[in-house]
């Protein structure tokens, strides 16, 4: 509960930037078991979530790390730690919405259109400022 704060700090300078959609506190305490965090001499420095979204799909969203943290493999560790969790839970499917689609491709996620992406689209999205016109790009990684 008390990384809450540093987190939402964390996102919501991704945020200003357009680089990730804000997340409010709220919704942070909603999702709280969602997120992994990482931690770097006792302050976070990245963090990232792993949605569960219906029966044999997730999404990774809201990977952020420290700017003098970032190529230093803290956002691979992070989607591998929710990767392994989805895993764990049986999901095969594992999606994501993102400008870095080259970070993504490199943890073996590929490309896909948006319209394979029902449930997240009337959930989520139809709600977001960006709708319809979202420019991130959709990933997904696939366990066999």
């Amino acid at each position: 509960m008390e990384d809450i704060r540093h987190i939402h700090a964390l996102l919501q300078g991704f945020a200003e930037q357009k680089l990730l959609l804000p997340r409010s506190i709220s919704s942070l305490y909603d999702h709280l078991r969602d997120f992994v965090v990482y931690e770097d001499s006792g302050s976070i420095v990245g963090v990232c979530s792993l949605q569960i979204c219906w029966e044999n799909l997730a999404e990774i969203r809201s990977l952020a790390v420290v700017e003098d943290m970032q190529k230093s493999g803290v956002g691979s560790k992070l989607v591998k730690l929710c990767l392994e969790e989805a895993q764990e839970y049986g999901i095969k499917n594992i999606f994501t919405l993102t400008y870095q689609p080259g970070f993504f491709q490199k943890l073996g996620f590929a490309d896909i259109d948006k319209s394979e992406l029902p449930h997240k689209i009337w959930a989520d999205c139809i709600h977001c400022p960006m709708f319809p016109d979202c420019d991130e790009e959709a990933l997904m990684f696939r366990y066999r």
